[in-house]
């Protein structure tokens, strides 16, 4: 399990983050922070959380100042930014702190589930050990780009992109519409519209499989499997 920590000085918002976070296999809240000091010292306790969702705006402190605390201290604790703060020179200074993630409030529980799941992907690949070819660490790095089209088209939502990306990687073969639409909770025409949208911009690959009678059936894969 993924033991988080929640940092927000809302403590509605704080509880409401951590039934999100619970919502989602793998993951444990082990604990609320509402300023900067309670989250460094939830920080310094034992067991120490493997992740922290850190907002922004703190009573005494930034969380970023808690994140400059954090590696003065060498808490090796990931973060993931969850505020409202969206002005660049934050965005900016969290990139170079080594914030994972970074989500702006106000947000769903699809687009906080998919930040999350992409973070567990990322840990299991770097648990493995061992080396990496290019292609890993294209992949690792890629985990923390924030999007998964750079610009979607007005009336896509880039959680339900991230839900088709990870059913396609998760796959071990090639899917059809129906199967994604089962994986995701999605509707059919959604995870087709989906779909055809990650084929047209290389991130999918379309293939045909053809029956006994009538139309080919459409199948995806992610465009990185081979």
């Amino acid at each position: 399990m993924i033991q988080v920590l929640v940092v927000d000085d809302d403590t509605r918002v704080a509880r409401v983050n951590a039934a999100y976070v619970e919502r989602v296999p793998g993951f444990r809240v082990v604990g609320q922070a509402h300023s900067a000091a309670e989250a460094l010292r939830r920080m310094a306790e034992v067991p120490r959380p493997d992740l922290v969702l850190m907002d922004h705006h703190l009573p005494d402190e930034t969380g970023l100042a808690v994140v400059q605390e954090m590696r003065r201290h060498e808490h090796q604790i990931d973060v993931i930014m969850v505020t409202a703060a969206r002005d660049l020179a934050t965005v900016r200074s969290a990139l170079r702190q080594g914030v994972l993630q970074y989500l702006v409030k106000p947000f769903s529980f699809a687009g906080l589930r998919a930040k999350l799941e992409t973070y567990a992907d990322l840990r299991r690949t770097l648990d493995r050990g061992g080396t990496a070819e290019q292609s890993d660490v294209d992949l690792i790095f890629g985990a923390l780009s924030s999007g998964v089209v750079p610009d979607l088209p007005k009336g896509h939502s880039p959680p339900t992109a991230e839900l088709v990306r990870r059913a396609l990687l998760n796959a071990e073969g090639s899917l059809s519409a129906q199967e994604v639409a089962e994986e995701t909770g999605l509707s059919r025409q959604t995870a087709q519209r989906y779909l055809k949208l990650l084929e047209r911009t290389g991130k999918a690959r379309l293939t045909l499989r053809y029956g006994d009678a009538g139309r080919p059936e459409h199948r995806y894969a992610w465009a990185t499997h081979t």
